[in-house]
């Protein structure tokens, strides 16, 4: 399961390097791409959460999912943002790709090293 969370984060983070070239450059970014992006991660949470109640990864895939927990929150609130019609502050982007590639690697260490 955590596996198939991997491919589905990863294609979710090809819609967000869309979304914060856009973003960066100070432009407001396609909604549907947001949309898009939101899905693939909310539906990776729910893969990884589903790998985890079947024990696997063990420590290592809490830790990624309190992480990417953590990203979403501010995915969320990026969104808020979009649906104003306003540019997010580029360090909020930024703080939140930070956090979505912390928990991926972190999940990558628990499917492929543990």
């Amino acid at each position: 399961m955590l596996k198939y969370a991997l491919l589905v984060l990863f294609v979710g983070a090809l819609g967000g390097l869309v979304l914060a070239s856009f973003v960066l450059r100070g432009r407001l970014a396609p909604w549907l791409v947001s949309v898009l992006h939101a899905l693939l991660g909310a539906s990776g949470l729910s893969l990884v959460i589903l790998g985890i109640i079947n024990a696997e990864g063990g420590k290592l895939a809490w830790l990624a999912l309190c992480v990417l927990l953590l990203a979403a929150g501010f995915g969320f609130y990026l969104a808020t943002i979009h649906y104003g019609k306003q540019i997010a502050f580029k360090r909020v982007v930024l703080t939140h790709a930070g956090l979505a590639v912390t928990g991926v690697c972190l999940l990558l260490l628990a499917v492929f090293v543990s």
